[in-house]
């Protein structure tokens, strides 16, 4: 009776520990994947403790919030674009094949630099009339200066003789006045008679006219007139040389170009600036025609343009001059400023907007055309501070905007509320108070920091603790369930001892007479398989 009664209670006891722990263990693995969906949001607000030669290191630099007055900015988006004289096609000027180009892809010109050559076949064709004509009229030159020469060597030795007659004349004058004279006082003293001194007297005439005669005949060369000729001959000669190339070079000057020694067409850059595309390549043949290509394409960016529209409602606070941020995405962490230039005069029908175009300097050639663009038009400063923090504080992580702030040697990560932004600054309008010390530079480091370390290397060691600590708390909620299993493992063995021998044969045979009731009650096939094994032998 005993046994049987230790039987019945081993398997209660059985029973009931399968209950307990069916309905222990979802409670504890319950608990467990509660704790660990609370473990990465416990990890998010953990505190970031940084020694100051690490921060010095990071380049993390702390300082106060405070409150300012912003300005009032209107914003738009656009992109950017070169000046509309600073973007220039360069084409022919006339019809004919690209012989050189001179300036690649990329490649910086300056204003009147040759960029390609060109053979025209009509410029080639006035260019032989023009040689051609050039020769004979040069040939002509030649001619003439040679007529001339000879002209002036007569008119030199013609000039000469009459200066050696000249000179011979006054001599004779010289000589037959003196000897008149000597007569003349002769007569007065009775010396010589009166017809000698008619005759000296005649003699002197004749002195004096043939004097007159080589003077007139020095004036009047012959050879003055056959020089004169020579030079006129000479100057037409030179004429005809100059015009030889005139329908050449008018053809030149018709097309503004000039050509080189070789009669290539020499094509030069209109402005300043880079080449931004070079579509044709040597040996091609280029129109004048509108839909002929261009050689290239030149761009002078040192100054550009930030088109944007403002809507309708915004134009009384837009004016022509005034100033204007724009931040590109391509380069972050920087802004560009420039001033309106040009506001649209028409507004269009269905978005009611007018474009507006501000001018900004690119020296540094840092803004392409095409680039997207966000423009800020600045029109007036708030009314009133607010607190204000610079772009490089925030934080974006898990959505939620971040700025951490130094609690003597942690940073400790605070959710805010931002409102409106102007330039590089933004304003705060919850999660920060005046006098909070914020790191400005450097929190992106600090961000990563926490999202790998998952808080500081202080912090880092106690988590194993508090895990182990965890895992004890968890293994200690199971205790009662050790000396319960033992219990009900005694009470089985005592059970199992206490059975007499002839007991366990009835046990046997009853379990066998059960077996066999279940045999025959199985389908034919199950009931031949069973035949062929051994009997069971009691």
């Amino acid at each position: 009776m005993i046994p049987q009664t230790m039987r019945c209670t081993s398997r209660w006891l059985v029973g009931a520990l399968l209950v307990a722990i069916a309905t222990a263990l979802p409670t504890q693995i319950a608990i467990s994947e509660t704790s660990q969906e609370d473990k990465p949001a416990a990890q998010s607000i953990v505190s970031i403790r940084v020694d100051a030669e690490a921060a010095t290191r990071m380049g993390i630099k702390v300082e106060p919030v405070a409150r300012q007055r912003l300005k009032i900015a209107i914003k738009t988006t656009g992109q950017i674009e070169p000046l509309p004289d600073q973007k220039v096609l360069v084409t022919a000027p006339i019809q004919g094949r690209i012989v050189q180009l001179l300036a690649k892809p990329g490649s910086s010109v300056n204003a009147g630099q040759v960029v390609a050559l060109l053979s025209s076949p009509e410029l080639a064709q006035l260019r032989v009339e023009a040689i051609s004509k050039r020769d004979e009229a040069e040939a002509g030159l030649q001619q003439a200066r040679a007529d001339l020469q000879l002209a002036q060597q007569n008119y030199e030795r013609q000039r000469l003789q009459a200066i050696a007659d000249l000179k011979q004349a006054q001599t004779q004058v010289a000589l037959v006045q003196e000897r008149y004279d000597r007569n003349r006082e002769l007569q007065a003293a009775g010396a010589v008679t009166r017809r000698q001194v008619q005759e000296s007297q005649t003699e002197l005439s004749a002195a004096q006219a043939t004097l007159t005669k080589a003077q007139s005949r020095l004036g009047e060369l012959e050879a003055t007139a056959q020089l004169s000729r020579s030079q006129a001959g000479v100057s037409a000669a030179q004429s005809r040389v100059r015009l030889s190339s005139a329908a050449y070079d008018a053809r030149l000057s018709q097309l503004k170009a000039t050509a080189n020694a070789d009669g290539l067409v020499q094509v030069t850059a209109p402005i300043s600036g880079r080449v931004v595309d070079r579509p044709i390549t040597p040996g091609e043949t280029v129109t004048v025609e509108a839909a002929s290509k261009p050689i290239m394409t030149l761009i002078n960016d040192d100054r550009v343009l930030a088109s944007g529209n403002v809507y309708e409602k915004d134009l009384d606070e837009v004016k022509t001059g005034q100033r204007v941020r724009v931040i590109v995405k391509s380069l972050p962490n920087r802004s560009f400023e420039g001033r309106i230039a040009d506001i649209g005069t028409v507004i269009e029908g269905t978005t009611r907007v007018v474009p507006v175009k501000a001018e900004l300097n690119n020296s540094n050639q840092s803004l392409k055309s095409g680039m997207f663009a966000e423009l800020e038009i600045l029109t007036e400063q708030s009314s009133t501070s607010v607190m204000a923090i610079p772009n490089s504080a925030i934080v974006n992580k898990e959505g939620k905007t971040i700025v951490f702030v130094q609690q003597a040697d942690s940073y400790h990560p605070v959710e805010v509320t931002l409102g409106q932004q102007s330039g590089n600054w933004v304003e705060v309008k919850q999660g920060l108070k005046d006098g909070d010390r914020i790191v400005t530079e450097g929190a992106a480091l600090l961000s990563g920091q926490s999202a790998e370390g998952n808080g500081a290397a202080a912090d880092n060691d106690d988590k194993p603790k508090q895990t182990d600590k965890a895992q004890t708390n968890e293994l200690r909620d199971l205790w009662w369930l050790i000396p319960v299993g033992s219990a009900i493992a005694f009470a089985f063995w005592a059970g199992r001892r206490s059975r007499s021998p002839g007991k366990l044969e009835k046990v046997a045979d009853y379990e066998t007479e059960i077996y066999l009731e279940r045999s025959k009650s199985l389908p034919e096939t199950s009931n031949k398989s069973e035949d062929s094994q051994p009997p069971h032998q009691d």
